[in-house]
């Protein structure tokens, strides 16, 4: 396989997976600031630094509030990261191989990007519609990779799919527990306790997660528990520990994965050894900060071994600038 496809499979669906959990950290923080009590401390300019964004909106925007940051994230198609921006590159890179791909895919990626063009105004115009457009980019994200999983073969086009995917989804799933790291609450325990758990359940709901931790965890949700769950359960398919066990599943089969596997054990080893009971904020934030960062180190090693191994850098490359 061409390096050149390899890249553009990769990159097709790590921005298919940041568009849909985008939409997710924009309807999680959505339902924080709706559940937080009086006297908590947050603010949509969390939403900006948590998902890496904060600089770039300085630069676009020096307002704030919560329609310029909607903006910034759904419509912007000079932010890299917006959500129109995540879903037309996707659309430009399945362009280019359409030949490997089963025939449905180019359809739905292109009807995904035509719908995020035409409702884009409405999702930043209020609340209700944007949970509504955002609830729909999210299905529609989910049909195109079960077309992919129920109508591809498992061969290399394949498995650059799933590391993509699970590089991605890891990044996200990390940005989407750190919002409530962000959250100040008021000293009052009968106020906080409450207030904690509702923002915790937000969170497993953002990631589809909460009957799954229910049924595998139990009925009462607990930060402890639910980053314990999202961070290092083997078996759901958005923790980390399950990412990256998907991702060395992938490199297992692609050749000369000396060095992306090495990477993907040092992150794998460094999860194992955290330790997540009774976490200070800043202490998660901190660990969540480490994650992302072995997670750019693996994909640092994909991309210098399989896309730019004749090149002296992979600094300079331009899918990476979208990061």
């Amino acid at each position: 396989m061409l390096s050149r496809v390899a890249e553009n499979l990769y990159w097709m669906t790590r921005y298919l997976e940041r568009a849909e959990n985008t939409a997710r950290l924009i309807n999680s923080t959505t339902q924080v600031l709706l559940d937080l009590p009086k006297g908590a401390s947050f603010g949509w300019d969390v939403l900006i630094r948590v998902a890496g964004l904060d600089e770039l909106m300085r630069e676009r925007d020096s307002r704030m509030d919560e329609a310029s940051i909607m903006r910034f994230l759904i419509q912007d198609d000079k932010n890299p990261g917006s959500l129109i921006s995540t879903i037309r590159y996707a659309r430009e890179n399945s362009r280019t191989f359409r030949e490997v791909l089963p025939m449905e895919i180019w359809e739905r990626i292109n009807g995904m990007y035509l719908f995020m063009r035409d409702h884009a105004i409405r999702a930043t115009q209020s609340r209700s519609q944007r949970y509504e457009i955002l609830n729909s980019v999210i299905e529609r994200r989910q049909s195109v990779i079960g077309l992919l999983a129920g109508s591809m073969s498992e061969d290399v086009a394949y498995q650059f799919l799933k590391l993509g995917r699970n590089i991605e989804r890891a990044d996200m799933t990390t940005r989407i527990v750190d919002v409530n790291s962000a959250v100040l609450l008021p000293e009052d325990s009968a106020v906080a306790g409450p207030a904690l758990e509702r923002l915790w359940m937000a969170t497993l709901t953002a990631l589809s997660a909460y009957e799954m931790y229910r049924r595998h965890v139990g009925v009462h949700v607990s930060g402890r528990e639910v980053v314990n769950f999202l961070l290092k359960d083997p078996h759901f398919p958005r923790s980390v520990s399950h990412c990256l066990a998907e991702i060395e599943s992938s490199l297992s089969v692609l050749p000369k994965h000396t060095q992306p596997m090495r990477a993907a054990r040092q992150a794998w080893r460094r999860l194992s050894y955290m330790r997540l009971a009774d976490l200070a904020p800043v202490v998660l934030h901190e660990y969540l900060d480490q994650i992302q960062a072995d997670l750019g180190a693996i994909h640092e090693a994909i991309s210098q071994e399989y896309f730019y191994l004749y090149q002296p850098s992979t600094a300079s490359q331009s899918q990476s600038a979208a990061e």
